[in-house]
């Protein structure tokens, strides 16, 4: 199969090909018709010659000489006039093998670089014009003064061509290795039009897919990973049930464990279409100071239920634009992590405030905190600070995670801090690109 490249070469040679041959075919077309002695051209002639005759009879040498160099002035030609015996009345030379030579005919006397030589005579034969034409325009002799006119012409097709096809075999490559699993594989075009648009395209298709991919391999990944450990504790519960005299104590526990099953499942396809599907998020405006609000008020009897307190301060007004339901997901993720590890008696704060070009959430609990190696790590999936630690108190380990995806997508960055005493998380949303990279140090957490 031809590429688009040489057929694009091929398909303009053709075009120059066929444009010289037109322009040769009308340029040998004009040059034969004025190569015609006929015509007018003929009767030119009989004119010139009834004008030298009066101008040599009536004046002479001199007359005749200044009457012909008009000739020659107006006509691209060299005129002579002869007498009765071909001699010529200026010079005296004798042209007669010069008359034989026009007399053959004007398309015998075509010879490369020599004129065509046409000859007039009076009916008496006293006196005869001899007209030495320039020589008639042949496109083939001068075929090679346009040699360079076809090699720029060539070129410039190549280049043209070249321009053309390059970055359509980029993005072939591209394409084939995409296809072949090299998902970070995009196309590099800075170009501005239908080319450079197709090249965009395809890396916006090829983001789409690599996301979708990832986030499936991942939910895959985390199902196959942790999904382990609650069945095997479901088929044990189980069997314990057919066995245990106590059955209902037994079936409770089975009630249990499939009620954290069921919690993992739901979380981790919280998580993946949260990040694998942006056609699920809506923005819209909303008070991000009533988010917090309304969060803090759903999570008091969890935090009454663990002997703690929860103190929110939020600035009224802080409007914001995103996916309410996820912003919502990430702060009641982080506040119900912040209630997990509280002592007994102590208080869980939350603050909302705005910065420059930012809105501001910091949840802060006053438990034993994290130790700092791992203050990046505990956003990751089923990262658990304590190894003794088991999923009856401390979860699933997703909660940091989903509000860490949900933070993202929204442009922002969610951290976490040793507050001594506590662990204090803070989620940066930027209400203009410029929040992130502007921290100003009024910004910076407290250490309450």
């Amino acid at each position: 199969m031809r590429s688009i490249f040489s057929k694009l070469l091929v398909w303009f040679f053709l075009t120059l090909a066929i444009s010289f041959a037109g322009f040769f075919a009308t340029s040998a077309y004009f040059a034969a018709r004025s190569a015609d002695p006929g015509g007018i051209m003929l009767a030119a002639l009989h004119l010139q010659l009834e004008g030298a005759i009066s101008a040599y009879q009536k004046g002479g040498q001199a007359a005749l000489s200044g009457y012909l160099r008009r000739l020659d002035g107006l006509f691209p030609a060299r005129h002579m006039l002869l007498d009765g015996v071909d001699r010529d009345l200026l010079t005296g030379h004798d042209r007669s093998e010069e008359v034989a030579t026009a007399r053959a005919g004007p398309k015998r006397l075509e010879r490369p670089g020599g004129p065509v030589l046409i000859e007039r005579a009076t009916p008496d034969g006293r006196y005869r014009l001899l007209v030495a034409a320039l020589p008639r325009f042949d496109p083939l002799a001068y075929l090679p003064y346009y040699a360079w006119i076809v090699l720029l012409i060539a070129l410039m097709t190549y280049g043209f061509a070249h321009y053309l096809a390059t970055p359509l075999r980029q993005l072939r490559q591209s394409v084939s290795r995409f296809g072949e699993g090299d998902l970070a594989q995009r196309t590099r075009s800075s170009r501005r039009d239908e080319l450079g648009d197709l090249a965009r395209e395809f890396n916006r298709m090829a983001d789409r897919i690599q996301t979708l991919l990832t986030a499936e391999r991942r939910l895959l990944q985390d199902v196959s990973h942790e999904l382990r450990s609650p069945l095997s504790r479901l088929a044990f519960a189980v069997e314990l049930a057919r066995t245990s005299p106590d059955a209902e104590a037994a079936f409770t526990r089975v009630k249990k464990e499939v009620s954290r099953l069921s919690a993992l499942v739901g979380e981790l396809i919280e998580m993946t279409r949260a990040e694998g599907d942006p056609s699920t998020r809506q923005s819209e405006p909303f008070q991000i100071d009533e988010l917090v609000t309304s969060v803090v008020e759903d999570c008091a009897f969890d935090a009454q239920q663990k002997g703690c307190h929860i103190e929110c301060q939020c600035d009224k007004g802080l409007d914001f634009s995103g996916d309410r339901r996820l912003l919502r997901r990430a702060v009641e993720n982080v506040l119900r992590n912040a209630i997990r590890y509280a002592p007994e008696g102590s208080l869980v704060s939350a603050e909302v405030h705005s910065s420059v070009n930012c809105r501001i959430v910091r949840i802060r609990d006053r438990g034993p905190g994290v130790p700092e190696g791992m203050l990046e790590q505990i956003f990751r999936p089923f990262f658990r600070v304590e190894d003794d630690r088991s999923r009856d108190s401390g979860g699933a380990g997703l909660g940091l995670s989903i509000a860490q995806r949900a933070v993202r997508l929204h442009l922002g960055e969610i951290k976490a801090r040793n507050a001594g005493p506590g662990l204090e998380v803070e989620i940066r949303l930027p209400h203009d690109p410029n929040c992130i990279a502007s921290r100003g140090s009024r910004d910076q957490p407290s250490n309450r």
